[in-house]
């Protein structure tokens, strides 16, 4: 393990690069094929978007919100009786604008400078960035390809654990896409009553789950109420990025206290915004295997047709990444994407972007249709630079 804390240097500048990189070959009328933002390119429900246009036009719903109205909370609570099989008290459950922005506050009311909290690595960026804003330490637990990129809790001395305040976990898992199972969860829920840590599941992908598959919630597996509670977010399912709403739900007595913490910085959601998450739960969920049959038709093309020119990239089994290991020739996944960048305009992230664990491997978002995912493997199969002697 390796511990950071605010102020050290926890993410590769290759994103200004990146950036800098693809504003001149914009520049240069090249045609690009950015796959490194994960922002979904498939559109909202329209009646989604009616109950929030309907919402919008009556001028009380622009007043503070203060509170979830009843009906939000109600349609939560069915949502995950209904998808998961979990029953929550209204208690049980509050709403966050975005679950990155419920991940960075939540360490506040149970962590202190002096504290340590426990992070994956690689991992998304704000699961460490979170706890640290607190001023406390981060431990940054590794996960390992030849482990299916699930923790082994063994790789956490005893020492690291009982100093433990909080632990961040998330599957499926952006980036690396690795699903869990249920005898993880319940090693998982084992390991937080033993030392005494709460739990704090990321579940924004549990409905991109491939091939199949169906996702699952922390908080069905039993006595995962006890020890932590889980952020689910309408961001990827139900294609409302921008409108940016997601849930913290779980444990009664965590959520109370984020709940009071967040009072004195936040007023609540905007009603609109509350309507439109009411439409999307409560109504028809055909939207929810539409997405998964897109990005499983965009991963069989991209994966498949790099697989055909001589790059073993797997399919994911999950979310709307592919998480790739760099060709052979190359040390840096920094350098690869630079070089994939200019050689083809097609655009990834290196995985040292989501901790050291990442150096290797490079992640794309699933935001072109098959088409385009097609043209890319042609532009990198004509490039030459899987071949290139280094």
């Amino acid at each position: 393990m390796r511990f950071v804390k605010f102020g050290q240097q926890t993410e590769s500048n290759i994103f200004n690069q990146l950036d800098e990189r693809k504003k001149a070959l914009y520049a240069q009328g090249v045609d690009v094929i950015n796959l490194s933002i994960g922002a979904p390119d498939f559109v909202p429900d329209a009646h989604v978007m009616q109950a929030v246009a309907e919402a919008a036009m009556r001028p009380e719903n622009y007043r503070y919100a203060m509170h979830d109205t009843p009906a939000l909370v109600s349609a939560v609570q069915n949502w995950y009786a209904r998808r998961y099989g979990v029953q929550l008290a209204p208690a049980q459950i509050m709403s966050v604008g975005g679950s990155q922005e419920g991940i960075a506050h939540i360490a506040f009311p149970f962590i202190g400078e002096n504290g340590l909290a426990l992070a994956p690595d690689p991992g998304y960026p704000i699961f460490s960035f979170g706890p640290m804003l607190t001023g406390a330490e981060v431990g940054l637990y590794p996960l390992y390809e030849e482990k299916g990129w699930q923790l082994d809790f063994a790789d956490i001395p005893e020492e690291v654990a009982r100093r433990a305040s909080l632990m961040v976990v998330s599957y499926p898992n952006n980036p690396t896409t690795a699903v869990a199972s249920p005898a993880f969860y319940e090693e998982l829920v084992d390991f937080a009553k033993h030392y005494d840590i709460l739990i704090l599941h990321d579940n924004a992908y549990s409905d991109l789950v491939l091939d199949g598959g169906e996702g699952i919630s922390f908080l069905s597996i039993p006595g995962a109420m006890d020890v932590g509670i889980e952020f689910n977010s309408l961001s990827k399912t139900y294609n409302l990025t921008g409108m940016r709403v997601s849930f913290a739900v779980g444990n009664q007595a965590v959520i109370e206290r984020f709940r009071a913490f967040r009072s004195q910085i936040d007023y609540g959601m905007w009603l609109p915004a509350q309507a439109g998450a009411v439409a999307a739960l409560n109504g028809p969920q055909e939207i929810v295997q539409r997405n998964r049959a897109g990005y499983q038709a965009r991963r069989d093309a991209l994966c498949g047709g790099l697989r055909r020119i001589g790059w073993a990239v797997p399919d994911s089994p999950s979310t709307m990444f592919v998480w790739a290991k760099i060709p052979a020739g190359f040390d840096s996944s920094a350098a690869f994407v630079l070089e994939l960048m200019e050689k083809t305009g097609v655009i990834c992230v290196p995985g040292e972007s989501f901790g050291e664990g990442g150096q290797g491997y490079v992640r794309f978002a699933l935001v072109e249709p098959p088409e385009r995912m097609e043209q890319a493997v042609r532009r990198i199969q004509e490039s030459g630079i899987l071949n290139a002697n280094r």
